[in-house]
């Protein structure tokens, strides 16, 4: 690798996108800087070759310390998780706003050549989330603004300052919006887990308690689309390295709902679960799915893995995190939670 290669920066690089998306930059020669505020030790990844560093980038100082030398910004750091999460903790939500606007500043201090911001199929408008049969929301739907409170707001906004950016300052910023994120190496306990590792974890459980019977938050005719890890690491690139300024759905189109979702990861572990619908517990919107038309007339791709195929690997791997590391199988575990926001 050349030493004038301007190095890659990963903001949330200790997470668990960033993570995926820190591997597959080193394998391709990069110089990578990974950033995270996360001691190493709750990393979802760490990856020896990188520049890993433990720092605070919602500190304009931090951010400009970590944007030295750099030619590429991926920001991917946000204070999120599944829908419990985002559900009651609107203001930690919008506090990365702080890290948006301060790596945008030391971006464009730094001289960066491109800044991919992370945003969120949360920020289109919960009026046309009213359905399970939900048409496809296309990035157009953003608009009269109606965005998820907390975070679909914050999203929406640093989607804007990085367009106003872009046309003030010249950095040249590419936003995608991501819908539900999912894969091996992720947040599958804790609270912060979104409805897949949520599902595979509560089937994983149930199989191994014997037990079978789970608790899914509403009453499982919610629906969503889920796309996984490697989709997401491949668009995120690929829009970071495009013309197109807009905001762009990254997500699959393939749509299912959380009933549906139980069905083929009980069907991955081969035994059949009784459902517990907590009626009272947070839902989400109705329906969400992504409109890939924009992605399709662009760069002439969309995300392809089947949820059949990532929910395999998905489940694989957090069933050996259960029994590798030996863990108690407490009842809790059988509550699935809705859908995530993200």
């Amino acid at each position: 690798m050349s030493s004038a290669t301007p190095t890659v920066l990963v903001a949330g690089g200790g997470g668990f996108i960033g993570g995926h998306l820190v591997a597959d930059l080193l394998r391709q020669g990069l110089d990578v800087r990974a950033v995270d505020r996360k001691p190493f030790a709750e990393w979802y990844q760490v990856h020896p070759d990188a520049d890993n560093r433990v720092a605070d980038l919602s500190e304009l100082r931090s951010a400009h310390s970590a944007s030295e030398g750099v030619g590429t910004v991926y920001n991917l750091a946000a204070d999120m998780g599944g829908m419990g999460f985002i559900e009651t903790n609107k203001a930690l939500c919008m506090l990365s706003v702080l890290t948006s606007t301060h790596l945008l500043v030391a971006a464009r201090d730094a001289g960066v050549e491109r800044f991919f911001y992370a945003s969120s199929a949360c920020v289109y408008a919960a009026g046309k989330q009213t359905s399970p049969d939900v048409t496809a929301l296309a990035e157009a739907d953003a608009y009269p603004a109606q965005a998820e409170d907390g975070y679909g707001w914050e999203k929406l906004f640093s989607e804007r300052m990085a367009r106003h950016f872009l046309e003030d300052f010249g950095l040249q910023t590419r936003t995608a919006r991501y819908h539900n994120v999912y894969g091996p190496h992720g947040t599958w306990q804790g609270g912060r887990e979104k409805a897949p590792a949520a599902i595979c974890r509560k089937v994983a459980a149930a199989k191994l308690s014997g037990d079978h019977s789970i608790e899914i938050w509403g009453d499982g005719l919610q629906t969503r689309s889920f796309m996984y890890v490697d989709d997401c690491v491949r668009g995120t690139q690929m829009i970071t390295a495009g013309e197109s300024p807009e905001p762009v759905n990254l997500g699959s189109s393939e749509l299912v709902s959380i009933n549906q979702l139980v069905d083929i990861v009980s069907g991955i572990a081969d035994i059949t679960v009784r459902r517990n619908h907590d009626l009272s517990a947070p839902q989400g919107v109705r329906g969400r799915n992504s409109d890939n038309t924009m992605i399709q007339d662009i760069y002439g791709w969309e995300p392809s893995i089947s949820l059949r195929s990532g929910l395999e690997r998905t489940y694989a791997w957090i069933y050996d995190q259960m029994t590798g590391s030996r863990v108690t199988v407490p009842a809790s575990w059988n509550t699935v939670h809705s859908p995530s926001h993200v």
